[in-house]
């Protein structure tokens, strides 16, 4: 497995700083290849989460459980081995372009370094290479491109300009940080696509680039992931195949994700999940969601959160798994 995340708690220290961990027992797979989405609200977890495969912990944080990116666990890296890693191993597509770019340098410069500093190349070669990943993510004019400054291309192109640069250095491993949410809708399927070629390109050249999706957007991860976990303060609530979380999502807060998604021909009156994101001052003796889920009853307010597996259409292969207490006494039921 490329990347795979083991029971990775995540908490502020001193005890006060957060009334509850950052992350508490998050565990995902991303295998070669394959595109993992990663979903749910604002406060989540979903960047931590990412941020962690960097190494890039926050402040004052104490981590346990594992990061194992190629069978090395990240967290246990030295300074030296972490440097390579970030460098090398894993890019990263953050949602604004322009806050990953100094506004005063010029794009070739942007793209040039990595390959000069990580890979070694002269740089007549290096300014090369950087023209060919420009033509790569699909834009005109690359050699004229080279020498403008970020304020002179739009947000669309910006982001390719970011994605040439995170794959420049060969990574196994992609984490896209809500890289097209800023986008218009024409531009955010064009920028998909080019992703997707991408990938596909380097599945064809027998070296399978894993991408961790990132998104808000649970109807566009089930669109475009092969496999979609759903994050709730913290904790991933549910996992699935992409169509089967679409088609039949068995966690409330899943299901409370897509009844408040808009879609173009759907008439359904849209419903928002009741109440707030929980906090980091919030603490639970129970399920997390359950001061806000419809079908909650007096005992998810002290059941420990655990993952159910469940089969799906094809068998458990095709299944997946959730963190409720009615899957709970489901599986309890049938035994």
């Amino acid at each position: 497995m490329l990347l795979d995340i083991e029971n990775l708690t995540l908490r502020l220290l001193p005890s006060g700083a957060a009334a509850r961990p950052l992350l508490a027992e998050v565990s995902l797979t991303v295998g070669r290849g394959e595109v993992v989405g990663l979903v749910g609200e604002s406060g989540s977890g979903k960047s931590t989460t990412a941020r962690a495969v960097l190494g890039m912990l926050p402040e004052g944080a104490q981590a346990s459980g594992s990061v194992r990116v190629d069978g090395e666990d990240v967290l246990a890296m030295d300074p030296d081995r972490l440097r390579a890693h970030r460098s090398r191993t894993v890019s990263m597509v953050f949602q604004d372009p322009r806050s990953a770019m100094n506004p005063v340098r010029r794009i070739g410069d942007f793209l040039t370094e990595p390959l000069v500093r990580v890979l070694g190349l002269p740089k007549r070669k290096a300014a090369a290479k950087a023209v060919e990943l420009l033509a790569a993510v699909g834009l005109p004019d690359p050699e004229r491109r080279m020498r403008q400054r970020p304020h002179e291309l739009s947000g669309g192109m910006l982001q390719r300009v970011v994605i040439a640069a995170a794959l420049a250095t060969d990574p196994g491993l992609l984490l896209a940080d809500e890289a097209t949410s800023a986008l218009d809708a024409t531009t955010q399927a064009e920028v998909l696509a080019l992703l997707r070629g991408i990938q596909e390109e380097r599945r064809q050249a027998g070296s399978g680039l894993g991408t961790l999706f990132i998104t808000h957007d649970l109807p566009l991860a089930a669109a475009y992931c092969d496999r979609v976990y759903v994050m709730y303060a913290g904790r991933v609530v549910e996992h699935q195949p992409a169509r089967g979380l679409f088609a039949d999502p068995r966690h409330p807060y899943t299901r409370g994700l897509l009844d408040c998604s808009p879609a173009l021909g759907d008439e359904r009156e849209l419903r928002p999940i009741p109440g707030r994101p929980p906090s980091l001052s919030d603490t639970f003796t129970g399920c997390p969601f359950a001061p806000r889920c419809p079908r909650a009853e007096e005992e998810c307010e002290s059941w420990t959160p655990v993952t159910i597996p469940f089969g799906g259409d094809s068998g458990p292969a095709d299944g997946g798994s959730a963190a409720c207490r009615r899957l709970e006494l489901v599986a309890r039921s049938t035994a």
